[in-house]
């Protein structure tokens, strides 16, 4: 039964508290129902154009097909305007060259899924655009939020402080969260006389280090595709991986990434050496000869967490959305994806129970619950076994977890079914329990039904342009 209670009198109002993508998408789903007030620290640039405190911005980013198709939802025709502007729309598995722990995918014929690529200014850039225009979404950026209103009960509003130093109370009905991995949420929370919530953390050590490249002309279309090489955690010494994407521009953006003790450097003589150097050379192969269009920049902020508002006592009034709930390895690509989705949960718990509803903010946390534990399984399920990435080290249920996806790797190498379940849950467009249904279980008991490939799965075009770069 639904605890929906008569609407408050008077205009709807909400507070979203961040101007990030999260945010932003945040905003346009509340939209429906609320005059929204985006608060946000710094200033937002008027354009895709870098945004202050955003340090991943700098590395390769992936928007799976069930994030991408989730923003659509919310802002009906911002893929097709970012294709527009540049961005590449990469058919999986048909158009990604990986090597996963287990081994090389295969490029099955069937494009089943896709992913977006682009600069994250550019995908910012286009979100913020379309929400900003939204008639009952206003911006203020410049604007630090200080802290919550109202108490242990109930969320009134925030407490801001103006680009001027002008201190305010912006009232609402409900407060949102989406201010990253820097969210004060659970020292908000515990200054309202509430219980922080539950935290855990899985930190390999990674850091990432990005070059952009100008794409050599004379490969044309031959590699519309990512290249990815993944760490193998079982593997003696650090974990090490690299990611190449082509962006708008006819650019490519290329990332690596290493756990301690093979961490990459800002030293751009030692970029390509790296990328040679890793299970296999092929995204190191790509760039060698092409010109760097950038400096490399190197990042640190790349642990894992997640904080537990599903099983937390929240006031009315109140919910956390985005990184601030969960924040994940950059390499896996989920982020703006949960993000995304996320709201597009949030809209559907306030669309069914009401705006007035009894406990709205513990329903939204619960479903946001849903798409922020599928990725945070696939985003740890490595990471928890590199040395120092957990103080305890990983539980019984992480190791079994991990075991299982290795398997079902394994099997996808070699089986287009479950290469396709597996893809549909990589790229969100189906919840975990995908991957435990009984013909995927019995695939996964029965191991692939090819043999392994002995190299990257690239196409005659693709080796012929590969060959030339090798001069």
């Amino acid at each position: 039964m639904s605890s929906t209670a008569p609407s408050s009198p008077g205009p709807r109002t909400a507070v979203v508290i961040g101007g990030s993508l999260a945010g932003m998408l945040t905003a346009a789903a509340l939209a429906e129902f609320a005059d929204v007030v985006v608060v946000e620290r710094d200033a937002l640039p008027d354009g895709p154009l870098p945004r202050r405190a955003l340090p991943q911005a700098h590395h390769a980013h992936l928007l799976w097909s069930g994030g991408a198709a989730a923003i659509d939802r919310l802002l009906p025709g911002t893929i097709g305007r970012l294709m527009d502007d540049g961005a590449h729309r990469i058919a999986l598995p048909t158009n990604m060259v990986g090597f996963s722990p287990a081994g090389w995918f295969r490029r099955w014929a069937e494009a089943s899924h896709y992913v977006v690529v682009a600069s994250r200014d550019l995908l910012d850039w286009h979100v913020r655009r379309a929400a900003g225009a939204l008639a009952r979404v206003g911006v203020v950026d410049r604007t630090e939020v200080l802290g919550l209103e109202g108490g242990a009960r109930r969320v009134t509003g925030v407490r801001v402080r103006e680009r001027g130093g002008a201190e305010r109370v912006l009232a609402a009905d409900l407060v949102v969260d989406a201010s990253g991995r820097s969210s004060r949420a659970p020292a908000w929370l515990s200054g309202l006389g509430l219980a922080e919530p539950a935290v855990r953390t899985v930190d390999p050590g990674l850091v990432y280090a990005s070059r952009i490249f100008r794409a050599p002309a004379d490969l044309g279309n031959a590699f519309p595709v990512i290249v990815n090489v993944q760490a193998d955690p079982r593997e003696p010494g650090p974990g090490r991986s690299a990611t190449l994407v082509p962006i708008e521009g006819d650019r490519w953006l290329v990332t690596l990434s290493g756990t301690r003790g093979g961490e990459p450097t800002s030293d751009p003589e030692a970029f390509e050496r790296f990328a040679r150097e890793l299970r296999h050379p092929v995204v190191g192969q790509l760039i060698s000869g092409t010109e760097p269009l950038t400096d490399v920049v190197v990042t640190r902020t790349t642990v894992n967490r997640r904080h537990h508002y599903e099983k937390s006592a929240l006031p009315e009034g109140f919910a956390v959305i985005g990184d601030a709930v969960a924040a994940y390895n950059p390499v896996y690509g989920h982020g703006m994806s949960v993000a995304a989705q996320s709201a597009l949960a949030l809209r559907a718990v306030i669309a069914r129970h009401g705006w007035s509803a009894d406990g709205l903010g513990a329903r939204v946390q619960k479903a946001v619950a849903g798409p922020v534990g599928a990725a945070w399984a696939l985003s740890t399920g490595n990471d928890v076994f590199y040395p120092g990435a957990t103080e305890g080290g990983p539980t019984r249920a992480e190791r079994v977890a991990a075991a299982y996806v290795r398997r079902l790797l394994h099997t996808s190498t070699g089986n287009g079914r479950v290469a396709r379940a597996v893809t549909d849950v990589m790229t969100l467009e189906r919840p975990a329990a995908r991957l435990f249904t009984p013909p995927v279980l019995l695939a996964a008991a029965l191991g692939p039904r090819r043999a392994q490939l002995t190299g990257p799965p690239l196409a005659e075009a693709e080796l012929a342009a590969l060959a030339a770069l090798r001069g």
